[in-house]
């Protein structure tokens, strides 16, 4: 089920469950279609996405003028975002940048190459939890299955995350926790830990709250 986190005349913030398409499929509905019989007296714009396998925070517009604007707003990539991971796999390096170009491979994937079409940017920092290898990303552009390439990439394919490789588990721990911008010249900043899933445990949202202070991890600029 979706739930609201904010909202105000131009833009809600709702929370996306792992296992829900952001679009219909078949006899299940997707966010678009549950926020319309959820709220029938309210127009939404989709403005991003969400994998299917990805919980989190999205950005729904309420008008045309505002979805144009987050629209110009996520293009010069003016929009800070977020994201946990968990892997059963150590990566080949701790922190870092990964870049590269995204094209198509076979059965739905998507594959990194060492052109700059298409360019996708992922920074992360790993941390070592009770058995896990949590990650902490930053997407610096919104290229489709960025993250889960990305990770892919290093050696550590996310957790239930079986198209990448990832381990079999109760969902795909990939989770969308924070969303920052300024909005008519107002910082706005939006956190939501997840609380789905086995693995994304109450100790481990303590772990984030305590040791994965922003203003701790030295994210390299924006080039």
């Amino acid at each position: 089920m979706l739930q609201v986190m904010f909202y105000c005349d131009d833009y809600w913030v709702i929370h996306k469950p792992a296992g829900m398409s952001f679009h219909a499929e078949s006899d299940e509905l997707g966010v678009m279609q549950s926020l319309a019989l959820s709220y029938p007296n309210q127009t939404f714009y989709p403005v991003h996405r969400l994998d299917k396998m990805t919980s989190g925070l999205l950005i729904v517009a309420c008008h045309s003028a505002a979805a144009a604007e987050f629209g110009k707003m996520f293009e010069r990539h003016q929009i800070e975002k977020r994201y946990l991971a968990l892997s059963t796999k150590k990566a080949k390096k701790k922190q870092g940048t990964i870049a590269g170009g995204m094209v198509p491979s076979r059965r739905g994937q998507w594959k990194l190459t060492k052109e700059n079409e298409n360019l996708a940017i992922t920074q992360f920092f790993s941390f070592y939890f009770q058995g896990y290898r949590l990650f902490l990303v930053r997407p610096l552009t919104g290229k489709t299955h960025q993250i889960r390439v990305a990770l892919k990439s290093v050696g550590a394919p996310i957790l239930g995350d079986f198209r990448y490789g990832g381990e079999a588990a109760d969902r795909g721990y990939l989770h969308a926790y924070a969303l920052q911008f300024d909005w008519q010249g107002e910082e706005k900043r939006y956190v939501c830990l997840p609380d789905d899933g086995e693995a994304f445990s109450l100790d481990l949202a303590a772990f984030v709250t305590s040791h994965l202070d922003e203003s701790l991890l030295k994210w390299p600029s924006r080039k």
